[in-house]
């Protein structure tokens, strides 16, 4: 299967959790920028941080994009996530600002 094309900064938070760098991951976010997982929101540096530390990177996440569709400052995606904490595959929708992530929410499955 062949990359998909997303922004930069979506491709860096990507990059990093496969990489399992989590200062990168953090470096992917803007400094108020938030992460709301399945409604458990984790905001600014510290909160990015945190769920990189808990449900991410210390959890030995691997992500990869399914489908991707980009309209302004949003892309929405399907994505594959194998880790100590989870399994399978979710929705994700990326905020981009300018050439970080402003946030990252993983809507609750229903």
């Amino acid at each position: 299967m062949s990359e998909l094309t997303v922004p930069a900064p979506v491709q860096a938070m990507v990059d990093a959790i496969n990489a399992a760098d989590t200062d990168a991951f953090v470096a992917a976010f803007t400094e108020d920028g938030f992460i709301d997982d399945w409604g458990r929101v984790m905001r600014g540096r510290d909160g990015v941080h945190r769920w990189a530390g808990s449900d991410a990177i210390g959890a030995g996440a691997r992500m990869t994009l399914l489908t991707a569709e980009t309209e302004g400052d949003t892309t929405s995606v399907r994505f594959a996530w194998s880790s100590r904490v989870f399994n399978g595959e979710s929705n994700g929708i990326f905020v981009v600002d300018g050439d970080r992530l402003a946030s990252f929410t993983i809507p609750p499955n229903h």
